[in-house]
This record gives C-alpha cells, sequence and structure tokens, in this order.
C-alpha cells in the first residue's frame, strides 16, 4: 500500500528550503582581536629585547649536543612500558606470589620520590663495584664492572624507567579491567589459556584506554628527566643547556633554546598520540564523519521516493 504525496500543477509538493540566518556573536570579534593585540605587543616587544640574546639562540638551536639528548627519554619509556605490562598482568594474575611482588614494587616505587630514587642510582657504583650472575660457590657466567660502564647514562635511564613503570602498571590495569568480563568468558570457552586471553584479547580492546594516560606519561617523562642531575647526569636537554650557559653566561637565550626542543619534541609526541588513538579506537566511536553524513544525506534525499513519486 503506497501514500501518494498531494501533487501541484503536475509536480510534487516540496517544502520549502528553511533560510537560516547564522547568531552574531560580536563578543567573539572582539575577545579575538584583543587578545591578538597582546601577543603582537609581546611578540614586538620580545623581537626587539637585546637581553633575549636571539643570536646565541640561533646559534645553539641546532646544536648537536641539544639534538641528541633526548635519549634518556626514550628508552626509559621503553623500559617503563615493557616492565608496566608485565606488573599489571602479575597484579591480575590469579598467583598470589605474582600479586604479591606486584604490589610491593608499586608500592615502594609510588610511595618514594623519583628524585631520591635517582640520588640512589647515582650512589649504586658506591655500593657494588661488580656484579657477578652465576651459580653461589660455583662458577661465574656473567661479570659486570660497574666502574667502567657508563654509568651516570645507564643508571639514569635505568632509575626513571624502573620508577615510571610503576606508573604504568596502572594504567594497563585499568585498561584491562575496562574491558567486558564477557570478552574473558568468550576466550575460555574458546579454549584459550589465561595468558592467551590477556595477550589475544584483552589487551587489544584494552588499547583504547592505555593509550591516552599513557602518552601523557611520555610528556611527563621527558620533563622529569631534568632531575636526572642527581645521578648525576648532564647529558640531557636542560643539563646541556645549564653547561653552555656556564661557559658563556647566556641563561636566557639557552633556556629559551632547551623550551622550544622541549616543545617541539611534545608536539611530535602528541601527534602520534592521536594518531595511535585514533587507530585503536576504530569501532568503538558511534559519531558520523563529514563524508558519512553527506553522503546519508544524500541517499534519504534520492532513495526515499518510490516509483512515480510514491513512498511505500
Amino acid at each position: 500500500m503506497s501514500e501518494t504525496r498531494p501533487v501541484v500543477d503536475g509536480a510534487s509538493a516540496e517544502p520549502e528550503a528553511i533560510k537560516a540566518i547564522p547568531l552574531r556573536r560580536p563578543g567573539r570579534w572582539i575577545a579575538a582581536i584583543v587578545v591578538l593585540i597582546l601577543v603582537a605587543l609581546f611578540v614586538y616587544g620580545a623581537a626587539t629585547n637585546a637581553a633575549y640574546g636571539w643570536d646565541t639562540y640561533g646559534k645553539y638551536l641546532f646544536d648537536q649536543r641539544i639534538s641528541a639528548a633526548a635519549w634518556v627519554t626514550v628508552l626509559a619509556m621503553a623500559i617503563a612500558i615493557a616492565l608496566g605490562v608485565l606488573l599489571a598482568v602479575m597484579r591480575l594474575s590469579p598467583n598470589p606470589v605474582l600479586r604479591s611482588a606486584a604490589w610491593v614494587y608499586l608500592w615502594f616505587f609510588r610511595g618514594t620520590p623519583v628524585y631520591v630514587q635517582l640520588v640512589f642510582w647515582g650512589l649504586f657504583p658506591s655500593l657494588y663495584k661488580t656484579i657477578d650472575l652465576g651459580i653461589p660457590f660455583g662458577p661465574q657466567f656473567v661479570h659486570f664492572d660497574i666502574q667502567s660502564l657508563s654509568a651516570a647514562f645507564l643508571f639514569a635511564m635505568i632509575g626513571l624507567g624502573l620508577n615510571e613503570a610503576a606508573y604504568m602498571a596502572e594504567i594497563v590495569r585499568a585498561g584491562i579491567n575496562s574491558v567486558g568480563e564477557g570478552q574473558t568468558e568468550a576466550s575460555t570457552a574458546l579454549g584459550m589459556s589465561w595468558s592467551q586471553t590477556i595477550r589475544r584479547t584483552v589487551l587489544p580492546q584494552a588499547m583504547r584506554v592505555i593509550i591516552p594516560p599513557t602518552g601523557n606519561e611520555l610528556i611527563s617523562m621527558l620533563k622529569t628527566t631534568s632531575l636526572v642531575t642527581a645521578v648525576p647526569l648532564s647529558t640531557e636537554l636542560y643539563g646541556v643547556a645549564r653547561d653552555i650557559s656556564g661557559t658563556n653566561f647566556q641563561p636566557v637565550p639557552l633556556l629559551m633554546v632547551a623550551m622550544t626542543w622541549y616543545l617541539a619534541i611534545t608536539s611530535v609526541l602528541m601527534v602520534g598520540q592521536f594518531y595511535l588513538e585514533r587507530h585503536f579506537s576504530k569501532g568503538a566511536s558511534r559519531k558520523l564523519t563529514t563524508k558519512q553524513l553527506e553522503a546519508l544525506a544524500t541517499m534519504q534525499g534520492t532513495g526515499g521516493q518510490g516509483v512515480g513519486g510514491g513512498t511505500t
């Protein structure tokens, strides 16, 4: 049974198009003009102020010592993510020994300041001259001479990584707990073991919850590297800028160089975090894109009419 639309002069009666008038918001324009004027005044004042030392800023902006100073962040965060996932799985394990060991680790590293931990790692070579791994009262398989290692960089990386792993473990655990129990039950019904369920079913779905706070922790780690002077290590970003300013007695342009590199690296990390979030959130968002909305509107406008102007 079809319902025929009223016909006027041989054509279907179509509703008149709505003539929408956008709401005027003069306050936005006034605020934007005021902000632009203030920013322009600040930029002009800074550009004409010789105390900023723009020549020194340009000279050291791409200095090799400064551009290579972010490696401690990358390596420490790699340790933190790997160890954090392991600790989160241990905390959720049905084994009480693994749960207790993970809880003690988190209790210690979250309960003591990172600066104090870095000071301890700086004193580690004075506690242990060498480390031997092997059978007690038997042959030794591995021998480490702590004094001959690049101790400052190594212990700064270890100290930051172990501290950050405690926080990453809680982030990963929260992501795992966000996955519905039905997913675990379905995997168990398919014959998967507990470890297979975590690895193949739970963790891939938990990534959409894990990635945003992990990005925040990575950015925070980048700025926390300024504390590795406690090890002591002076090859990180702020330490290099401080050492250079100690020789040319121009701290302001070197501080601006350090801030520029911090902002540049943080911006790259934020872009990477955005694309990772979008990749792992596929299927979770119900929001249509602009192209999808246009295609839906076109389909509704052309496909809603039946043959001969009727609708079935």
